[in-house]
């Protein structure tokens, strides 16, 4: 075929939705794997506590005797690890980009609200499958044998995902970045110990228990020890607590969002 015979004539029409948003994902993803600071944060926290918790005896996690402790620990440190990079690592990130002027330049493309938080949490969810996978990894090592329900496990993760990428990006939209920075550290420690992401449910005061459920860590936290342990195949509570918190991050994102 000569250049005569290809069809140079202009072809206008507007690029779908889905096209956007996985570019932007694209573009996060790159953005996110060239932090290494703080994506070797994210990796190297969840993995010290996962071997801190697994070997030493004397931190009591309230385990049956003969019950393996890594295999309590683990999903407590997925929870951990989803909520620290979907919320605590994405918050700062997109407060940032605000005060430098990133989220202005894209609210001036086609690419909307809805459409960048469905961006983030795509990148997010990659982040996470290698986090989980390094997590897993040395679970095995330290003795945890996978059992349980690994497709309820996936979905909770995902759900845990959207809730705590709603709620960065609320809270980053609306904060100056250094507020973000403070404040995102802040909810991270409140929800870690409050939500009882790494210490199981039945080892907190009833009060603690049953407010930490209603939090997305707890919901998390606990949705994935009864998947992952339990093999439960629809932890209801978790499930509608999680989903909860999704419509509430993305109304609040909605109502408060701002690009500059």
């Amino acid at each position: 075929m000569t250049i005569d015979q290809l069809d140079l004539s202009p072809a206008p029409g507007a690029v779908s939705s889905t096209r956007i948003v996985l570019a932007q994902a694209r573009a996060e993803l790159r953005l996110m794997m060239s932090n290494g600071e703080q994506l070797l944060l994210t990796i190297v926290i969840p993995l010290g506590l996962l071997i801190g918790l697994s070997t030493l005896s004397w931190i009591d996690l309230g385990t049956d005797p003969g019950t393996n402790r890594v295999d309590v620990v683990v999903p407590g440190i997925i929870a951990l690890a989803v909520m620290s990079t979907a919320f605590t690592a994405q918050a700062i990130t997109v407060g940032f980009d605000r005060r430098y002027g990133v989220l202005k330049l894209l609210g001036a493309t086609p690419l909307s609200r809805t459409g960048l938080l469905t961006a983030k949490t795509l990148a997010v969810l990659v982040i996470e499958a290698l986090q989980i996978a390094l997590i897993c990894a040395v679970g095995v090592f330290l003795g945890w044998r996978p059992t349980g329900n690994p497709i309820t496990a996936l979905l909770l993760v995902v759900a845990g995902t959207a809730a705590f990428s709603a709620l960065a990006i609320a809270m980053a939209g609306a904060l100056r970045a250094e507020a973000t920075l403070a404040a995102a550290n802040a909810i991270f420690l409140f929800l870690l110990v409050a939500g009882g992401t790494v210490i199981p449910r039945d080892r907190m005061p009833d009060w603690l228990g049953t407010f930490g459920q209603l939090l997305p860590s707890g919901a998390l936290g606990n949705g994935l020890r009864a998947a992952m342990i339990d093999g439960a195949v629809f932890p209801a509570s978790s499930f509608i607590v999680l989903v909860v918190w999704i419509a509430a991050g993305v109304l609040i994102a909605a109502r408060t969002f701002r690009w500059e």
